[in-house]
């Protein structure tokens, strides 16, 4: 079993099935060793997860586990551009968090999905990030990750 198996199988997670595209996009592009992932929502058997503003409708602690499950998603698809997890590293992480009025708490909401990323990847899993407030999302969401990563030479 790969190291991010593992890591996986520790923590109690699986990877969803990846994603598909529900407009005219694709759920990632792999280019010259770079895995660019659109963005994902949280979303479990096609049901959003987190739905709302953070800081009137959603908590702090909701959101995070919001972006968890988009990190979920987005290393499902990475495994499926690359083959496996263990070739991997995530360069950088975009976070956009639904956010009402007065709330600056997104590097907190955020964090769901960089924690995620380095329990499974470990140091590979460490990136540059920004986390931004955005006044609505798709479908409603809570939040958005999207995320780029690179195929590493063996």
């Amino acid at each position: 079993m790969s190291t991010a198996a593992t890591r996986l199988e520790e923590l109690g997670l699986e990877l969803p099935a990846p994603t598909a595209a529900v407009a005219n996009y694709v759920p990632f592009v792999l280019e010259d060793g770079w895995i660019y992932v659109s963005g994902q929502l949280p979303l479990v058997d096609g049901k959003l997860t987190c739905r709302g503003s953070v800081g009137a409708d959603v908590t702090t602690e909701d959101a995070y586990q919001g972006a968890r499950r988009c990190a979920l998603q987005a290393l499902a698809l990475i495994r499926q551009a690359a083959g496996n997890l263990d070739n991997v590293r995530i360069v950088r992480v975009g976070g956009f968090v639904a956010s009402a009025p007065g709330f600056y708490d997104q590097p907190k909401v955020i964090n769901g999905a960089s924690d995620l990323f380095v329990e499974v990847l470990g140091d590979l899993g460490k990136h540059a990030r920004a986390a931004v407030g955005v006044a609505g999302l798709p479908l409603g969401a809570s939040v958005e990750v999207e995320v780029l990563a690179r195929v590493l030479d063996d």
